[in-house]
């Protein structure tokens, strides 16, 4: 595999990582929101309570428009890297859902 498709991977793992922990961080506002409560009040009763994996699961939703996005302007390398970020974010629910 060339530097040049190592990078354009890099970089769509790179924007797949930051939407999904925006995507966490509206998850949690939102739901802060609604229950009225702090958002660090909020992120810590779902850690207590094991559902976490339910947030980062939720949150991994906007790499769909990056993965789409990037398809749509031929950068095919940098929708696999959001799709590797996606699959990661996949394992670590996964792991802390089991464990």
């Amino acid at each position: 595999m060339g530097s040049r498709m190592k990078k354009e991977i890099l970089i769509g793992w790179v924007v797949g990582i930051i939407s999904n922990t925006l995507g966490v961080l509206v998850c949690i506002l939102i739901i802060a929101s609604v229950k009225r409560l702090p958002f660090i009040e909020t992120w810590s009763f779902y850690q207590r309570s094991g559902s976490l994996w339910m947030i980062l699961s939720l949150g991994a939703l906007p790499n769909l428009l990056a993965f789409f996005g990037f398809l749509k302007i031929n950068r095919d390398y940098r929708a696999r890297g959001v799709l590797l970020a996606t699959f990661m974010t996949a394992i670590i629910a996964y792991l802390i859902y089991f464990l």
